[in-house]
């Protein structure tokens, strides 16, 4: 059965908090200790561009975007998340969140989308650098994880090339 993506409802929410947990669970994917309410992660992410993978009825992957500034002259700037099921790891449903998420953010007038990823999660660096992101920076002992022990993550961007002409950008900033 194929995988397919689509729109994240908020019916897949326990869905997607399952698999966020997985992801908690790794102690290499985020610094949360626990999944958040709806509400608050409804708010820290971006309306138009949140996916779920699902084969047959199950949802078993997601990814959703979050701007990375209040600030207008960022305004085409966002951070992706990416989290697949454990059961579903390495079968390509990465690589089609992350490629499809890209689509969709060209399409919502991003330029650049940037992943900030635990520099031990060589899965999370491979799938990036697969899907076109490039490694920026290196931030050294950024936050301690869930058990106390300061970490260190990479900074992952991929950018529109500089000839395509740029849907967003900033309205409230003089030109």
């Amino acid at each position: 059965m194929g995988i397919r993506v689509r729109e994240m409802q908020p019916d897949d929410w326990n869905a997607v908090t399952r698999i966020y947990a997985e992801g908690i669970a790794t102690n290499k994917a985020t610094f949360e200790t626990r999944c958040p309410e709806y509400v608050q992660w409804d708010k820290a992410h971006l309306a138009g561009c949140r996916l779920v993978a699902q084969q047959g009825g199950e949802v078993i992957g997601w990814a959703a975007l979050s701007p990375v500034s209040g600030r207008c002259v960022y305004g085409g700037v966002a951070e992706v998340s990416v989290y697949i099921a454990a059961a579903a790891r390495g079968q390509g449903v990465g690589t089609l969140l992350l490629e499809t998420i890209w689509q969709q953010a060209q399409s919502e007038g991003l330029w650049t989308l940037q992943s900030g990823i635990m520099q031990d999660n060589e899965a999370s660096i491979h799938l990036h650098e697969k899907c076109g992101f490039r490694m920026v920076g290196y931030r050294e002992r950024i936050a301690k994880d869930q058990y106390g022990t300061w970490r260190s993550t990479v900074l992952m961007e991929r950018r529109r090339p500089q000839d395509e002409p740029e849907k967003g950008g900033c309205t409230c900033c003089p030109k």
